[in-house]
């Protein structure tokens, strides 16, 4: 297995699973400010998916969003023995998501996709540009991250173009975010999993499906990326006001709520 599972138990007992999937070039980290938040309602699986976070690498590994949903679903079973679970995405992890209720309904609940992949008006037939730069910055600045990141100078170079609330981004977000990005050797791969694909799986309607998105995101904007025509015809499309590329750091609590109310916990 090279991806890696991480379980963090529920506060009350006998409580639902349910899975976060992090983005292209992220990892399991990026789930933390929203984990806690989770932990009154559900037991959260966090995942690192091949070469990112704790997951190494292995070359000729396909990383196209419907392979690693495959390999997702099964290996979640296998670790924790559990056969249901919801599952939240972010980004590439959205369409993951996606995925995995297209292909295994009997074994996920409901999907909240946050700023989803996929929903492109044309498939990429090439890296986006700007993408080798952005990988190329974070390897760069590795070993300085820990100092560069306590001024806000650093921390607008790196976070600007994802969320009008930069700001407001603690050290550590910043600093796990970018540490993620530079150690991401399934990075490049991931982005070619992607070329020449679009999200076009039917989700059976007894899933329900909510698919949010920000108002200010840059990283996979309204006018190319989000095509809502692409959208199973059942699911919920949402728009976060002052939100960019990762609602779970600018919106913590109404993220949540919608968690909640999907998965039934409220």
């Amino acid at each position: 297995m090279n991806i890696t599972l991480t379980l963090h138990p529920s506060n009350i007992e006998g409580a639902p699973h349910i899975l976060l999937i992090h983005g292209m070039g992220s990892a399991a980290t990026a789930w933390k400010p929203l984990t806690p938040h989770l932990l009154d309602r559900f037991n959260v699986i966090t995942v690192d998916l091949p070469g990112h976070g704790e997951s190494p690498y292995t070359k000729g590994q396909p990383m196209d969003p419907n392979t690693l949903a495959h390999l997702v679903t099964i290996e979640v079973e296998k670790h924790f023995g559990i056969t249901e679970f919801d599952v939240v995405g972010n980004s590439w992890g959205g369409w993951i998501a996606l995925e995995m209720a297209a292909h295994a309904p009997s074994k996920i609940k409901s999907v909240t996709a946050l700023a989803p992949a996929g929903f492109w008006l044309a498939s990429y037939i090439q890296r986006a540009p700007g993408t080798a730069s952005i990988r190329a910055l974070a390897k760069s600045s590795y070993a300085l991250s820990t100092t560069f990141l306590k001024y806000e100078w650093a921390r607008k170079i790196g976070f600007a173009d994802v969320s009008p609330q930069w700001r407001k981004f603690s050290y550590q977000l910043c600093l796990d975010a970018t540490l993620a990005m530079a150690k991401s050797a399934g990075y490049f791969p991931a982005w070619d999993g992607m070329l020449g694909k679009r999200f076009d799986s039917k989700i059976d309607s007894s899933i329900p499906v909510k698919i949010i998105f920000g108002d200010s995101d840059r990283t996979l904007p309204a006018t190319t990326c989000q095509e809502t025509e692409m959208a199973p015809k059942h699911s919920e499309w949402i728009t976060i006001a002052n939100c960019g590329h990762a609602p779970m750091w600018d919106n913590v609590e109404t993220v949540k709520e919608h968690i909640f109310e999907i998965a039934g916990q409220r």
